[in-house]
């Protein structure tokens, strides 16, 4: 018979909420699992089916009553530990998106903006286009399902102790990381960025040779059918650049992982 005292609930309890607590934060964090366009209800009971899958697996817990400040203190380190983990993704995407701004300035589209629900911000419109297509990209090299293994994992990496201490050079490698927005961005614009300064410079000399014409009235149309064609070419190609993009953000991942550990 199975005697069922405050003792043994604290540890089921706790079997529960501090790797549940953990999921839930990279998922809210995270690409793809954390969209806005998500219900919050189905995020968590999502999180909820996760950790009770994963929680046999886990290995033993600390011996901490759940109301405790320990329980809390430990609590706020599988939040930190969590959304790190989403973040180093989220850069992913947020590289896109300044790609995204950067072809459209030099198209003459940086004004061609709306709200975006998955940032919470004006983004440009091709800044949506290659976010949504970054992301199908991301479901089409099973990116989530690669996230969803390396959160698992993690808790093989980064146990769950009674020390809420974490290592500081585990930070430094996502704030290392976080580098690659302006980098990878600039680079994935690079040939449309290119190509359209030329025009641009071509606009501009063709403006001193011919100061009867009018840059305005027909450097505009050019540079956008230009990069509209461009667009055309290049986004088809952008698959191996984001495949190995999504690869160094995963291999980014696993090495703040283990820096964490104290």
């Amino acid at each position: 018979m199975i005697d069922v005292d405050l003792d043994f609930l604290y540890g089921w309890m706790n079997a529960f909420i501090w790797p549940f607590v953990r999921i839930l934060a990279l998922i809210g964090a995270a690409p793809f699992f954390g969209e806005s366009s998500i219900p919050v209800r189905l995020k968590v009971t999502y999180a909820a089916l996760i950790t009770i899958l994963i929680t046999p697996a886990i290995g033993p817990l600390p011996d901490l009553p759940t109301g405790s400040w320990a329980s809390l203190a430990l609590i706020l380190q599988q939040i930190l530990i969590g959304v790190s983990m989403g973040l180093v993704i989220r850069i992913v995407f947020g590289a896109v998106i300044t790609a995204g701004e950067f072809i459209g300035l030099q198209m003459g589209l940086a004004f061609a903006s709306f709200f975006d629900p998955a940032t919470g911000a004006n983004t440009a419109v091709l800044s949506r286009l290659l976010n949504v297509v970054a992301m199908l990209l991301f479901l089409a090299f099973n990116g989530h399902l690669i996230v969803l293994a390396t959160l698992v994992n993690s808790f093989e990496a980064l146990p769950i102790t009674a020390s809420p201490i974490l290592n500081p050079d585990g930070w430094g490698i996502l704030f290392e990381w976080s580098a690659q927005v302006m980098v990878s961005g600039m680079l994935l614009a690079l040939p449309l960025i290119m190509i359209l300064l030329t025009i641009s410079l071509s606009m501009g000399i063709l403006n001193r040779t011919a100061q009867q014409l009018s840059v305005f009235a027909v450097g505009f149309p050019i540079s956008l059918m230009t990069g509209l064609i461009l667009l055309a070419v290049v986004v088809p190609q952008t698959a191996p650049f984001m495949e190995q993009f999504f690869e160094e953000s995963y291999q980014a991942m696993a090495r703040m992982i283990f820096q964490l550990a104290p």
